[in-house]
């Protein structure tokens, strides 16, 4: 092998190239940040998600039923599934950015379908768009309220409510026995104008009644306060009185669907009342407009005689004003006469009387209406006050309490109690029945048999006797009347115009008065010569001469 010479240290030595970053790995990179940019930028614009409890998935479809909120579309349903128990679904919505601060406590959702109420038809605008899931939030204008706490899960209603949370106006509630025909939309009047309507109903606390929710519309709401007083005004309202029949409708919608009307009776300071401010429900307007009840007074009667027509409610009455009302009625036995007798409980509202009057009673009694001493009914019972069934009405046979005064009335003892024993009188129908069976009873004791057997006898004597009188008396009578009428003819020919004896009459009856004139001058002459008796009728002076003639 030859060895390199000098020429060869110069000779090119190859070297190797350093590896390089190609362009194209520029673009999977820029892909890669823009879908991370993407992805970021979504998950920083997606809107929060709820879950929504409903009963039924009816209408609800993932990926296509949207939330609205004011028929504007602030999210989408994402997933529809059953609950863990099986027992309804679970829906998974997500709302838009801007409506995030919508979920919060006391946002409502429910399902709107078309559906057919008191209120209108409602979701009639579904048959073509599909079912859609509604919002009612608690916030107003879309605004979080800072008081409310964010929520995540919610329950869904399954009726719309009738009046959404941020529509202007207040919601009370109404005391009342039973619903009625009240229901969910029923119009509330004022002075006949529909200002609200019934949004709900439950029963109390108690289970005894019913408390129903109204909403009155702003500014409505205004007319609402203190002395404000709620009636029924469902149906058509009848009454009869000394004005004749009269009958009383808020509107027709009324009568088919009910309604509830109210008015300020009191004439005092009108404070606006406060939302959910609770209020009773009278039975009629009558009774809304009437004295207030204000504290009862339980009392107890007792009635000797049947109290049929008399129910539970009819009122008692005292000189044409009803102060109370009967509560119950009951049957007692009495262990001294083994008799059963009428117990009726009832309650009386003395405040019904009047202010004015109530405070002349309490100055009177020395009482109060909570703790009554009873020297007021004392001293009104030892001057003849009693209780006295009434009929009210004479077709229905009803009856009625009346309180009023019976001087004549036997004297009782009082006793003031809890439940204090008032003293009663029959009444004027009792005490005719009770003479009317007294006479039944002497009617009965007459011997009718035997008044029949003598009546039946004198019958056929009077038949016998009638029977002789045609076959005897009678021909006798007949020839009495004809020789009757013979002898009235001779009579009348006798006293004939042209018969003798008129003539002679007439000429009778002319010398007779000749005889009574000469009679008449005969007295005038001795009255006025009495002494002509004696010495006989003077002699005629002789007549005077004439003048102007000649002897």
């Amino acid at each position: 092998m030859p060895e390199p010479g000098p020429a060869s240290a110069h000779a090119p030595v190859a070297r190797r190239k350093g590896r390089r970053l190609s362009w194209i790995w520029l673009v999977p990179v820029i892909a890669a940040l823009g879908g991370l940019f993407l992805v970021v930028r979504v998950w920083m614009d997606a809107g929060p998600t709820a879950t929504i409890s409903f009963q039924t998935a009816e209408g609800l479809e993932a990926g296509k039923t949207q939330v609205r909120y004011k028929e504007v579309n602030v999210g989408l349903v994402e997933r529809v599934a059953l609950n863990p128990d099986r027992s309804g679904v679970i829906v998974t919505v997500r709302l838009d950015k801007d409506a995030s601060g919508l979920l919060q406590e006391g946002t409502q959702f429910w399902v709107v379908r078309p559906r057919l109420t008191l209120s209108g038809v409602s979701g009639l605008g579904t048959l073509l768009s599909g079912a859609y899931i509604g919002m009612d939030p608690a916030a107003l204008g879309g605004r979080q309220d800072a008081r409310l706490a964010s929520k995540s899960a919610f329950v869904g209603l399954e009726i719309p409510p009738e009046v959404t949370q941020d529509r202007a106006g207040k919601r009370f509630t109404l005391k009342a026995r039973d619903l009625g025909s009240l229901d969910v939309g029923s119009p509330v009047y004022y002075r006949r104008i529909p200002v609200g309507q019934v949004v709900g109903y439950r029963l109390d606390g108690t289970g005894e009644g019913v408390d129903v929710q109204v909403f009155i519309d702003a500014p409505n709401d205004a007319y609402v306060n203190r002395a404000t007083r709620f009636w029924n005004a469902s149906g058509v309202d009848f009454s009869v009185d000394a004005r004749g029949l009269q009958m009383r409708s808020q509107s027709l919608l009324s009568v088919i669907v009910g309604g509830v009307a109210f008015d300020t009776i009191e004439q005092r300071e009108r404070v606006a009342a406060k939302a959910d401010a609770e209020f009773v429900i009278f039975p009629s307007e009558g009774a809304a407009r009437a004295q207030p009840d204000g504290v009862p007074l339980r009392i107890r009667m007792r009635f000797d005689q049947s109290v049929r027509g008399l129910v539970v409610g009819a009122p008692i009455d005292s000189y044409g004003a009803a102060i109370g009302q009967v509560d119950s009625i009951g049957l007692e036995l009495d262990r001294t006469t083994n008799r059963f007798y009428a117990v009726v409980g009832a309650t009386l509202y003395l405040e019904r009387l009047g202010a004015k009057t109530m405070g002349e009673i309490k100055e009177y009694s020395g009482s109060s209406l909570e703790h009554p001493s009873g020297k007021l009914l004392t001293s009104m019972i030892e001057q003849g006050m009693r209780a006295q069934l009434r009929i009210g009405n004479l077709l229905t046979g009803q009856l009625y309490v009346a309180m009023a005064m019976f001087p004549d009335a036997k004297p009782v003892s009082f006793k003031m109690e809890d439940t204090p024993l008032i003293p009663t009188v029959p009444n004027n129908l009792d005490q005719l029945q009770q003479q009317v069976n007294s006479i039944l009873v002497k009617l009965d004791r007459v011997p009718f048999d035997a008044l029949g057997a003598e009546l039946n006898n004198l019958l056929r004597g009077t038949a016998s006797l009638v029977k002789r009188l045609d076959t005897r008396l009678a021909p006798e009578a007949q020839a009495m009347l004809r020789q009757a009428s013979r002898s009235l003819a001779a009579v009348g020919g006798v006293l004939s115009p042209d018969a003798d004896l008129p003539a002679s009459a007439d000429a009778a009856l002319q010398e007779l008065a000749r005889a009574a004139r000469s009679l008449r001058e005969l007295s005038d002459y001795l009255q006025a010569y009495p002494d002509a008796l004696l010495r006989g009728r003077a002699q005629d002076a002789p007549s005077a001469p004439r003048q102007g003639s000649s002897r």
